[in-house]
């Protein structure tokens, strides 16, 4: 029997807060920025979308002082305050004012900041990935089902560490469900 969507989140973000304390979730962190900077995934691109991420979740931090060296445009993911649940990308540098938002992540706070959704690759977030569908259980708002079920001709991937990697979905794919291209883990790059 499936657990539901919300059992899973709940274990995987118990399950991921305690990977956040060893020493092996940072070294996981490096090879999965190597991986990445090592993968054709961002010569053909110039914009990337990315979250500022969370303690439990891979850390981003890196990923985007490199994307700045690299000369790419970055932009920071920001949920809007309304009723549709949706998000936009914000232009980020490193000049960029920064602050949390009730979810707890840091967002551009500058209300006139440049927006960007056609972007050319989006780094997706998520608590739990299914190597064989490329389905992931995200954080419950569909904030990014939606984003990504508009902007198709975006790239995806997902950075996931050993403890998101799930052989096959163990939650309940729905229709509104939005797969990732490509799942970089610490072993391998697959594309879908």
């Amino acid at each position: 029997m499936t657990k539901s969507k919300k059992e899973i989140r709940k274990q995987q973000v118990e399950k991921l807060s305690n990977f956040a304390e060893t020493s092996l979730k940072s070294t996981e962190d490096q090879t999965l920025l190597k991986n990445i900077l090592n993968s054709d995934l961002l010569s053909n691109c110039q914009s990337v979308g990315i979250t500022s991420s969370l303690t439990y979740e891979v850390d981003t931090s890196g990923l985007i002082a490199q994307l700045w060296d690299l000369g790419k445009d970055v932009y920071l993911a920001r949920a809007n305050d309304n009723s549709e649940r949706s998000q936009d990308f914000i232009y980020y540098s490193y000049m960029t004012k920064l602050t949390k938002s009730k979810f707890g992540v840091e967002e551009v706070s500058e209300p006139d900041a440049q927006i960007n959704n056609d972007l050319d690759l989006i780094i997706v977030p998520g608590l739990a990935f299914a190597l064989d569908s490329h389905q992931r259980l995200g954080f419950g708002g569909g904030y990014y089902d939606r984003f990504l079920a508009k902007h198709l001709s975006s790239k995806t991937v997902a950075l996931v560490n050993s403890k998101m990697i799930f052989k096959t979905a163990a939650w309940k794919i729905e229709a509104t469900d939005v797969p990732i291209q490509t799942i970089i883990t610490p072993e391998s790059i697959l594309s879908k």
